[in-house]
């Protein structure tokens, strides 16, 4: 099987070179494990302070609208970080202190929506809360098994029951300026997060749960549609395997659901992800890059990849394959020719590329342009 470009991942960076390959003419192939950092999505870019001109039309055109508001955004503990550009449901305030009351609404079985502290998180920066629960008959099957009761087997009932919660939340209600609810909701009708806006008498701030994201599997449906609708190929399911390189140049991949049959391309691009993703792997004695071998950048000192502060940021994660400064991935400090690595493989090998869900971007944008050349 042969193609212009074979894409290994099927998370935003590689959707979005994907689609970008083939809007400008190409023949791709996305081969995609299945579970990828948009799962765990936030809904905002970081690190992004503007949309790139060609971003704006992409996501128009896969049916998912963007906003951007300097400011910040509310975690789901309670705590508040900097952003401005966003999916459009994801609220966006000027300051800490969005409200002055605020009613946390949550569902009665539902642990991966942390209200308790929410109305905490809320109340050191002068805002009163009221937490409630709402118990829907629609939900009782799914609390018999917790592994059921999570956001997207939620989310799907609430796409049909929304106009109901509206009803109950108005209920609810009573002086409060602003109403906190679960990201629940818009998984497969995107428009249902507006209507909730609209029919609730006070501003109303979806967010977020324990993963899956459901923003983030929404998102990755709407640019995987996108990506059909274009012509592409996307592999769901598959895993990149093992690579045939020769002189520099990489001439195919073999996959573990193709057996014997490989995916010849004029391009690779490894868009395979970090550590959750398994884009990059470790034992008790390096890092390494699984598919191509590629060079790792690493503290050798295993006991620097970690740091025992549970809540600090953990250098593993800024560990990341080597490239050149056209992306060009390396093996043994020499580039391959026709093979890019974009997303969150780098690490923060590319701090002027940004970070996550930015990174994603960024660095996949400036691949594609360069396939095109």
């Amino acid at each position: 099987m042969k193609f212009d470009t074979v894409i290994i991942g099927g998370g935003l960076a590689g959707l979005v070179a994907g689609i970008s390959l083939q809007r400008k003419g190409q023949n791709t192939a996305i081969v995609s494990t299945g579970q990828n950092a948009l799962h765990f999505f936030s809904g905002s870019f970081e690190s992004l302070q503007e949309a790139p001109p060609e971003m704006h039309s992409l996501f128009e055109e896969a049916g998912i609208r963007l906003h951007y508001r300097e400011g910040v955004r509310l975690m789901p503990l309670g705590t508040f970080r900097p952003s401005c550009l966003s999916l459009e449901d994801i609220s966006l305030f000027p300051s800490e202190k969005f409200a002055r009351k605020v009613l946390v609404v949550n569902f009665m079985g539902y642990h991966d929506f942390f209200s308790s502290f929410l109305a905490e998180g809320l109340e050191k920066q002068g805002m009163q809360c009221r937490i409630r629960f709402l118990n829907l008959p629609e939900l009782e099957k799914l609390e018999q098994s917790p592994s059921e009761m999570r956001s997207v087997q939620i989310a799907r009932t609430m796409d049909r029951i929304w106009e109901k919660v509206v009803q109950e939340v108005r209920i609810l209600l009573k002086d409060e300026d602003a109403v906190l609810l679960p990201q629940v909701f818009g998984l497969q009708d995107t428009s249902v997060p507006g209507r909730i806006k609209q029919g609730i008498p006070a501003q109303v701030v979806f967010c977020g749960t324990l993963p899956p994201s459901v923003p983030g599997i929404r998102t990755q449906m709407l640019l995987k549609r996108r990506y059909e609708v274009l012509g592409g190929t996307y592999l769901m399911g598959d895993e990149a395997l093992e690579a045939h390189v020769h002189d520099g140049v990489v001439h195919s991949i073999r996959t573990k659901n193709l057996d014997s049959h490989y995916l010849e391309g004029s391009h690779f691009i490894l868009a395979s992800g970090g550590f959750f993703s398994k884009g990059l792997r470790s034992n008790p004695f390096s890092i390494y890059e699984p598919v191509f071998g590629l060079d790792v950048e690493y503290n050798p000192d295993r006991n620097a990849w970690y740091d025992k502060a549970f809540a600090a940021d953990q250098p593993y994660m800024g560990y990341g394959v080597k490239t050149d400064a056209q992306l060009h991935a390396l093996a043994d400090g020499i580039p391959l020719k026709n093979l890019y690595a974009i997303g969150s493989i780098l690490g923060q090998t590319h701090p002027e590329l940004g970070s996550a869900a930015g990174l994603a971007i960024r660095s996949a944008l400036e691949v594609s342009a360069q396939i095109k050349k």
